[in-house]
């Protein structure tokens, strides 16, 4: 397998795919911190001589070109923390973008527009996917894959073009599945896990798969209101899965039965209604409301859940304790957040909503040991599943 120090890409065409699925709103970007994380592989593709073609997506438009989800806003700050200008088409394909790429010299870098704006990129018909690779396989020379937040997609652009160049993984793909390796092969132990969001249906398999591998297992979030309609205790209004009960009963007796210590809130903050300025008022978990709905784990539990997570020399954490983006509601997620920063092992933040909050909450990615790019890519290599655009790139 070809280490990109190795790569030789020196005076050719690269095709990147990076990650740049970065929240935007009306054009504004909220969080640059996927952009600044392809920045070390694209630096060292310049610095060997080459010129680059980066594709990447924007949130899911169907193959329809949606204005919103434009790439535009992005290459003007790539081109801002590169300090270069990026050409950037406004296509994905076509002969502007043909004659553009090649025509490239070496330091320039082109991006592509939302590669999803295509159909063909997220096509279930794999002849069309492959058809759509070759022809941007005629964009480059070689390919580099870096875009670890869509390695579990079985996309034209991440999974069938690898296969049509010469190809390695890029830095940061790289560093992901080193880091997710010391989650999943030797663990050092005492090994925690924290997970939060709002669908235990979207964290089963991984916590199915956690359930013989972890010493601690910490639930908040949306989801816990279904473990607790799952202990029998009445959850108000709060968002619950019913038809997971009998799924969670069956986890919670998992758990006792391999020793894992599975802790839940005892105390939730609720409120009447979904909304940043809502009235919030906490309550044991056996006192919630019928007419209120949890909104965030209470101060007991953030600090339970915090003591836990000190104590292990590995954690993983994947989604918020609460509605972080209301202050009345971001509490939860703080404390947890803080924790992590204090663990003298390796910290793990997973990707997604669990990134965005340590941020939007006032941390620096230098507290945490390491914070994922990639929520769901993450989540299904714990599960313990082959991921396409790893499988693809030989790792």
């Amino acid at each position: 397998m070809t280490s990109l120090a190795s790569f030789d890409v020196a005076g050719k065409r690269v095709f990147l795919r990076c990650d740049l699925n970065v929240p935007l709103k009306d054009g504004v970007i909220k969080d640059d911190g996927r952009i600044k994380a392809s920045l070390p592989t694209i630096k060292l593709l310049l610095e060997k001589g080459a010129s680059l073609v980066i594709a990447a997506h924007l949130g899911r438009p169907k193959g329809i070109a949606a204005p919103e989800l434009s790439l535009a806003p992005v290459a003007k700050r790539l081109g801002e923390l590169l300090g270069r200008e990026i050409l950037f088409t406004g296509d994905v394909t076509g002969d502007g973008v043909t004659g553009i790429a090649r025509n490239l010299h070496a330091g320039q870098v082109l991006l592509l527009e939302n590669i999803r704006f295509s159909s063909a990129e997220t096509s279930k018909d794999e002849a069309e996917r492959a058809a759509f690779a070759v022809t941007l396989a005629d964009l480059a020379d070689v390919y580099v894959g870096d875009g670890f937040g869509a390695v579990h997609r079985k996309h034209a652009s991440v999974y069938d073009l690898p296969k049509l160049l010469p190809h390695c993984a890029g830095l940061l793909v790289d560093a992901e599945v080193e880091v997710l390796k010391k989650l999943t092969q030797n663990p050092v132990r005492p090994y925690g896990v924290v997970l939060g969001g709002a669908k235990v249906s979207d964290k089963l398999g991984v916590i199915e798969n956690l359930l013989g591998k972890v010493d601690v297992l910490a639930i908040g979030g949306g989801m816990v209101f279904t473990f607790l309609a799952a202990q029998g205790k009445e959850i108000g209004s709060s968002l619950v899965e019913s038809e997971m009960i009998e799924v969670v009963k069956g986890l919670i007796k998992s758990a006792a039965d391999k020793g894992v210590q599975l802790f839940l809130p005892t105390d939730i903050v609720v409120a009447p209604t979904f909304s940043s300025d809502a009235t919030p008022t906490l309550v044991s978990v056996d006192e919630i409301p019928a007419n209120q709905m949890g909104l965030d784990i209470g101060p007991e539990s953030a600090a339970l859940f915090a003591r836990e997570i000190e104590k292990c020399a590995t954690v993983f954490w994947n989604g918020p304790m609460g509605v972080f983006e209301f202050a009345n509601f971001a509490a939860g997620t703080k404390t947890v957040a803080q924790a992590l920063t204090k663990v003298t092992g390796i910290s793990v933040v997973g990707g997604g909503d669990s990134a965005a909050a340590v941020r939007a909450l006032g941390f620096a990615d230098s507290e945490f040991g390491y914070i994922s790019t990639g929520g769901g890519a993450s989540l299904e290599y714990l599960e313990g599943k082959e991921l396409p655009g790893l499988l693809a790139l030989g790792l």
